[in-house]
């Protein structure tokens, strides 16, 4: 993949760009920007370029089947009305918001919004990965340190979540229906050791059309795409040390959209990679698919 090939999506960087999220209805992506305690919107096919304050960090976002946004804030779900800008409390969080956040996630087939935790002082796995559904919050009992990756398999038998201090990407048995994670198994084990070949560690993903797992490889400065029994297809090689998150968009969804972190940056890496922090685009072969909305 040539680098001239890589768009930057806006002129503006981010602190901490995360959970990028195509908007089919509206042909519009947005994202989150998490240190800036702000959600972004751009429309690529005019610029017009929204962006929304919050009250905490924000950690992932995911479009609302009767209009607008669900918000996981450090603070609680919040549901965002992007025409008037108003804000409604959906629920509080299920945790101690001095020493934890919400972080990735993402919607299941059925509408449950599945999503992370990541205990702030990073030394103990007391994150978790919670479901939303209908407004109540549940415990999947999955523990980690930092929560990322959660994806779904095109079948929606497989849900992916990613432990990115860990390294480790983990497959589980899902039952969509019932809303239930079962059995798992270790998709991707990367390698700890960041004397030697360190390619970065697992952060935001998503599935495509294809059933392969594309993973951004936070200080790797690459996108991975894996099989679902965890062989790397493919890299793409990115102008930037840290990658956060993707997401397919565009008419025909072979948009990929990259998010990237600039926050805590050493100004040695800032200047090396000028482009930390940015969105940035790629046309890829192979089409995502479209996100599910959060259902009330």
């Amino acid at each position: 993949m040539s680098m001239d090939q890589l768009q930057v999506v806006l002129d503006e960087p981010m602190q901490l760009g995360e959970c990028p999220l195509w908007h089919p209805d509206e042909a519009a992506l947005y994202w989150i920007d998490i240190n800036g305690r702000a959600v972004h919107r751009l429309d690529p096919a005019n610029g017009t370029h929204r962006c929304w304050p919050m009250s905490s960090e924000p950690g992932c976002i995911a479009w609302n089947a009767t209009g607008g946004l669900i918000v996981a804030l450090r603070s609680g779900l919040i549901l965002l009305d992007t025409l008037s800008g108003s804000v409604t409390p959906l629920a509080n969080p299920p945790y101690d918001a001095t020493k934890m956040r919400f972080n990735d996630g993402r919607c299941d087939a059925a509408g449950r919004l599945w999503i992370g935790t990541l205990y702030e002082p990073r030394d103990q796995p007391l994150g978790a990965l919670y479901c939303v559904e209908r407004g109540k919050i549940s415990d999947s009992g999955n523990r980690v340190t930092v929560s990322n990756g959660v994806a779904f398999s095109v079948d929606n038998r497989t849900l992916y979540h990613a432990d990115t201090t860990a390294h480790k990407i983990t497959a589980y048995d899902f039952d969509v229906a019932a809303g239930h994670v079962g059995n798992s198994r270790v998709l991707k084990q990367f390698s700890t050791d960041k004397s030697q070949n360190y390619g970065g560690r697992p952060d935001g993903a998503a599935v495509d059309s294809e059933n392969a797992y594309w993973c951004a490889m936070y200080e790797g400065g690459r996108i991975v795409r894996l099989s679902p029994s965890g062989q790397v297809l493919h890299e793409i090689e990115l102008p930037l040390r840290c990658p956060t998150m993707i997401a397919f968009g565009g008419h025909d969804l072979r948009t990929l959209y990259i998010t990237s972190a600039r926050h805590n940056r050493p100004a040695e890496e800032l200047a090396h990679h000028p482009l930390s922090g940015y969105v940035l685009s790629v046309r890829v072969d192979v089409p995502g698919r479209l996100e599910t909305a959060y259902i009330q």
